[in-house]
């Protein structure tokens, strides 16, 4: 499979085809320490903080969990637990789709954002949240190691690439919104040399370009596959 490099989802998700099922070495897991160790610095350094007040700075926070840190994670789930992974039946993969869509677009509504703005127990249920369906839409489709069941894999390429869509959708509301949608942008201190508009618009636009770019990058990337391994004609995934 050629290399996607335009994203570090399309980059991650060539890695579990090429390591051996079973054999997960230290070595083979740096997906999985490299997520955390992420996760880690999204939720523990400045960013909450400064997310209280500026949209973009949540949206950094959001999209570095689902986007990066999430695909990193389900590798190395992939490689640690190969057998449960495998065991994950075809429509897994759009059932996480949708509930990521859930779960993105229930949190951008203006009570909920705001409450995770400002209470500090919501932001844990919002993070959990992206982390868990993030996690669960790249795991379904990225699959274990050496998994060559089609089926699988086909699923996974339309949990990516609508997840991929509803991302750029998202986004562009946020970005081309005539007005801010949040109470939070005249609560909260917008980040400096931003109107609250604006601090929104930066948001949205991160959310389209990294959001949709790394969906759509994981989605091709596992199309790629797909198209090079089809099965022969006759044969069931």
């Amino acid at each position: 499979m050629t290399r996607a490099h335009s994203s570090p989802a399309g980059a991650v998700l060539t890695a579990p085809e090429r390591a051996e099922p079973g054999r997960s070495g230290p070595a083979e897991l740096w997906p999985l320490a490299a997520g955390l160790l992420l996760l880690a610095l999204l939720w523990f350094g400045p960013l909450p903080e400064r997310a209280r007040g500026s949209f973009a700075a949540h949206m950094v926070m959001h999209m570095g969990v689902v986007a990066v840190a999430a695909p990193l994670l389900a590798v190395g789930v992939a490689r640690a637990m190969p057998r449960l992974v495998s065991s994950f039946p075809p429509a897994l993969a759009i059932v996480a789709s949708a509930l990521e869509f859930v779960a993105v677009w229930t949190w951008h509504a203006p009570a909920l954002h705001d409450a995770a703005r400002m209470d500090p127990t919501f932001f844990v249920l919002e993070q959990a949240s992206f982390l868990a369906a993030g996690v669960l839409v790249w795991a379904t489709a990225v699959g274990a190691p050496g998994d060559g069941r089609v089926a699988a894999r086909a699923a996974g390429v339309c949990a990516l690439l609508i997840t991929s869509m509803h991302m750029v959708l998202l986004g562009g509301l946020l970005l081309f919104a005539p007005r801010p949608l949040y109470a939070c942008a005249e609560v909260c201190s917008p980040a400096a040399a931003l109107t609250p508009l604006g601090d929104q618009q930066l948001g949205g636009a991160l959310m389209l370009v990294i959001g949709g770019s790394a969906y759509l990058a994981g989605g091709l990337a596992l199309l790629s596959s797909v198209l090079r391994d089809r099965a022969p004609t006759g044969e069931t995934a």
